[in-house]
This record gives structure tokens, C-alpha cells and sequence, in this order.
């Protein structure tokens, strides 16, 4: 895009509960740990299901998923227009008098654009690759607007927290571009010579970014970039165990190919496809899993004159999914986790004190409610059930909840009286599962906290008889109209007779913090008199 006029990261990770059962009657409910989870779309969440979303702040805003920065394949509730059928394709033409329009009457200029467009294709690389995973990034640049929209790209993925590498063998000493790779080199980003360039891109690099040539180009490649789309034709190759070395992200058009038609069998296929303003014709001839739409500013007097048909922008969002998310395979998705070591000698000695200093690192990192917590209980017949909470205190005497005591998990725990609680953070790889028995919080604590709700919470309350059949939301709307007027001269809501609280006492913590290749850190606190007096013993345990 923009080339002929210009010349230039709860909740989605499910926590699946371990149902085995000892020899005993009637169980403790546990829950199992991160490490047991995968990636599955949010409207598939059950009652077993523990979700939450986080996203580094740095990357937030910028991309269309809100609830994550996505591994590549991962599968998330990005908005996408899902049929390509429905959406405009331009040719080389149209792309050419939309530029000339942008930068004539509509008054953009060429560095506004060019920075808009490196912005939706570093947005774009964030919402599939994940910097600890594809943390490399090397991007070919051209000598016209194709390769400073790369230029712009490097300086963001910079400050997204990746490593690029920047080859741009065919400077120019225009003021634009002499601009750019100064803002380059203040940041200490590296520039290889294509002779330094190593014979295998995908030892080096993790994500090359094809920023090469744009949909002005035509005829046939010169040299060196002619070597340099051979290189990464080469990295399309797969080896014996048919993994890709590494991934190809294209600017606008793939370099090499026609505006309005393919690569041809030799060329480049990259995994992810980053269209500008609207897809080429020659995107139709794109078969990879990633096809984003970037460039959030094309003004209805130019959507009226092409008929373009475009996906809406979500909220702040600079680039947007086109199709559907590619199909993955479930069992090949992993974290390799990043994490400072957690060590006996570093911990509280308290676990209290110790869940304290983990909760207070968690609020302060903005992860959103991270009070919610997977309770599992089990009923008499050894059926374990497992639903999300939100703790509402806690203290050396337990963790407290407040729910329905006449709801599936108060009837278990009446036959049962222990619980399991899990805490899971996914963006500081940290979880903590606490077990121990359970019993009400007295009268006069419910009414306090009760009465401490909002007024529209506590009228919520009464009307849902939990985890009983409704015959549709209506039922529930039109009760909550009717007591919203019955209370709206702000007299006082009553406490409902089987609404109040619970406290787990706990009788073992354990805390988990996720590490590289599997070796997670596992401490154990459990309880142990000694001298007359209760301590807690640490123990690690094998991930």
C-alpha cells in the first residue's frame, strides 16, 4: 500500500481439574495445575473452566485481540471478517489513485503514512507471535516506501519487546528515510550488510519481514534483492520433521509477486500477510494461516467512490484479522515459560504472608480481577465439580467467598466440607492452589459484606436461585425490573435467608511459577507441629 504515491498479549487459558479419586468415600477436590491447560475459544467455557486474559500494556491498545497476545496457530476471539469473499480486493489502478487521493485532496502526508502502515504490521507480527517465542526478527527493507513501512515496523517491534535486525542494502539519502534509520540506530538496532547475512536466515532469525517491494512494483527483481527473495523462498523449505525454521511476515505484497496476480511456484509464501488501506487482487492468492488488514483511516468519500468493502476496527485496534483463524493442532500447543527462579531460601515462611506478596504484585501488575479463583468441590458420591469465584477477603483465619447456600457447590459442601482453590496469572506465570476445610462466615459478616455491594449486585442476589433451570434470561430480567422498583426509593434490600459466605481454612498451599522447558518451580507449605508449636514446612516438589 501507499508505495506508487509516497515513493514510501480467565480468561483463555482453561485449567482442566483432576478428577481422579482416591481410595477415600468422599474426596478432597483438587485442582490441577497450569501446566495441564491449553488454548480453547472463550465460548466454550464451561463450569470446569478457570479463564482469564492478560496482555503487556505495551501491546494492548494496538491490537485486535483485547484478551491476549496470541503463539503462532494459537486460537483466540480476535474479531475477523470470516468469509475473504466478502471483503474488497484492489488492482494495481485503484491502489495507485487511492494513494494519489490520500496524498492530494485529503491531505495526508507521506509520513503519516508510512508510519500508520509499520504500526498495523507490528501490531499485526504481536498478535501471533509472542516476543518470547519469535523474539529475532530481521526485516529486508527495499529502497522505496515498501521498505520504510519496514523501517517504521523495526523501531515498533523494538519497543514491543523484540530484538529486530534491519537489512536495508539499497539506502536512499532522502530526508524521510535518513530519518527513520537514525531512529534506528538510537535504539542501538543492529544493520547487516547482505554479505553479513548468514546462508541459513532461520538459524538467526525467528520472524524476516519481507518489506522489499510494494504493489508498484513490476518486471523482475535486480540484484541483490533477486538473491534475497531466493533466501527466503529457501526458508519456506521444511525439513525432515516438517517444522518451519521460521516465519515469513510480508508487507502489502509478497516481493516478487504481481499486484494482481501470484509468485508463481518459486516464490515466497509467507505465513502471515499484512494487506494495507485494502487486500491486493494477488491476496486472493494468499494461502497462509495470517491474513491481517491494517491502516485505520480510509475516509468514507473513498470507501463510497471503490465500494470497498472492509471489516470494522475493534476498539483501538490497528489491524484486524481477515478469515478465519488457521486450525491447530491442540496437542502442539506449550509455553515455554520466562520467569525469575523461586527459591526456598527467597519465600515467606508464612504462606499467608507469602499469598500477600504474590496478590499485591498481581494487582499492581493491572491484571483484570485478580481475586477470581476456580473453587472445586465434591459431593458424597465422589462427583467433583469446579466453578469460578471471586475472593472477597482473606486473612490468617482463611479465604473468604459469598454465594448461594442453596447452589450445587453449598449442597456439596454440606455433605463435604473441604474445597480446593486455584489463582491463576498467566502474565506473571504464577499460580497458587490452597486446600482446607470449609465452613460458613457467621450472620452478622454476610449482612456487612451483603449491604457493601452495590445496590443492582444485591437485587441480583435475590433473584438468581443458583444453578437452578430458568426457562430463559427474560425471567431473570423482568424479576430484577420488578424489584429494582419495588426498592427504588432507596429503602434497604434485605438480605436474602440463603445467601452468605464461606471460609476455607487452609491446610496446604502450594505455589507455581512457570520456568523454561518444563521445570517449573514448586514450592509446598503444609502445616507440622514442632515443640508444642504449629510451623509450616517448604517443600519443592518435581514439576
Amino acid at each position: 500500500m501507499w508505495s506508487l504515491a509516497r515513493n514510501t498479549r480467565k480468561m483463555t487459558r482453561l485449567l482442566f481439574l483432576n478428577h481422579s479419586l482416591s481410595s477415600n468415600p468422599i474426596p478432597k477436590p483438587t485442582i490441577s495445575n497450569a501446566y495441564t491447560s491449553f488454548h480453547i475459544p472463550p465460548s466454550s467455557l464451561s463450569t470446569s473452566a478457570f479463564l482469564q486474559t492478560v496482555r503487556s500494556p505495551a501491546i494492548r491498545a494496538f491490537c485486535s485481540n483485547p484478551s491476549g497476545a496470541a503463539r503462532v496457530g494459537s486460537v483466540h476471539a480476535a474479531p475477523s471478517m470470516q468469509n475473504p469473499g466478502d471483503i474488497s480486493y484492489l488492482t494495481q489502478r485503484e491502489a495507485a489513485e487511492i494513494d494519489e487521493v490520500l496524498m492530494g485532496p485529503l491531505g495526508f502526508s507521506v509520513d503519516q503514512l508510512m508510519e500508520l502502515a509499520g504500526l498495523s504490521v507490528a501490531t499485526s507480527i504481536a498478535e501471533v507471535y509472542k516476543p518470547s517465542e519469535y523474539n529475532r526478527v530481521l526485516t529486508i527493507c527495499g529502497p522505496g516506501n515498501n521498505g520504510g513501512d519496514g523501517l517504521v515496523a523495526a523501531r515498533h517491534l523494538h519497543h514491543f519487546g523484540y530484538k529486530p535486525s534491519v537489512c536495508n542494502p539499497k539506502r536512499t539519502a532522502k530526508p524521510l528515510y535518513a530519518g527513520l534509520v537514525t531512529q534506528l540506530e538510537s535504539l542501538s538496532v543492529p544493520f547487516i550488510s547482505v554479505e553479513d547475512l548468514p546462508l541459513d536466515l532461520s538459524k538467526d532469525f525467528d520472524i524476516i519481514v519481507d518489506a522489499m517491494f510494494g504493489f508498484s512494483f513490476h518486471g523482475s527483481p535486480r540484484p541483490p534483492f533477486d538473491n534475497l527473495i531466493q533466501k527466503l523462498v529457501c526458508v519456506n523449505k521444511y525439513d525432515q520433521t516438517r517444522e518451519k525454521l521460521s516465519v515469513i511476515v510480508s508487507i502489502d505484497i509478497p516481493s516478487g509477486w504481481h499486484v494482481e496476480g501470484d509468485g508463481g511456484i518459486e516464490g515466497i509464501k509467507p505465513d502471515m500477510l499484512v494487506s494495507l488501506t485494502a487486500p491486493k487482487l494477488c491476496a486472493k492468492k494468499f494461502f497462509g494461516p495470517h491474513h491481517f488488514l491494517g491502516g485505520r483511516f480510509v475516509p468514507p468519500s473513498i470507501a463510497d467512490k471503490y465500494k470497498l468493502r472492509l471489516p470494522p476496527y475493534p476498539g483501538t485496534s490497528m489491524c484486524v484479522r481477515i478469515g478465519r483463524p488457521p486450525q491447530v493442532d491442540i496437542s502442539a500447543l506449550r509455553e515455554n515459560y520466562i520467569s525469575p527462579e523461586f527459591l526456598e531460601e527467597q519465600v515467606e515462611a508464612d504462606p499467608f504472608d507469602q499469598f500477600r506478596k504474590w496478590f499485591n504484585d498481581v494487582v499492581a501488575a493491572g491484571l483484570r480481577e485478580p481475586n477470581a479463583m476456580a473453587l472445586s468441590t465434591a459431593a458424597k458420591n465422589g462427583k467433583i465439580s469446579s466453578r469460578m469465584v471471586l475472593l472477597k477477603g482473606f486473612d490468617k483465619n482463611g479465604f473468604v467467598w459469598y454465594t448461594n447456600y442453596e447452589s450445587r457447590k453449598a449442597h456439596e459442601l454440606s455433605g463435604n466440607p473441604h474445597a480446593s482453590l486455584l489463582f491463576y496469572w498467566d502474565s506473571l506465570n504464577r499460580q497458587v492452589r490452597v486446600e482446607g476445610s470449609v465452613q460458613k462466615v457467621s450472620d452478622e459478616e454476610s449482612d456487612q459484606y451483603f449491604h457493601s455491594r452495590p445496590r443492582g449486585s444485591q437485587i441480583g442476589a435475590i433473584v438468581s436461585k443458583q444453578s437452578t433451570v430458568v426457562p430463559g434470561r427474560h425471567v431473570l430480567y423482568d424479576q430484577y425490573k420488578e424489584l429494582e422498583e419495588k426498592f427504588s426509593d432507596g429503602s434497604l434490600i434485605p438480605k436474602p435467608k440463603n445467601w452468605g459466605g464461606y471460609r476455607l481454612k487452609p491446610e496446604m498451599f502450594e505455589f507455581w511459577q512457570g520456568q523454561k522447558s518444563r521445570l517449573h518451580d514448586r514450592l509446598r507449605y503444609s502445616p507440622e507441629e514442632i515443640n508444642g508449636q504449629k510451623v509450616w514446612k517448604i517443600e519443592r516438589l518435581a514439576p
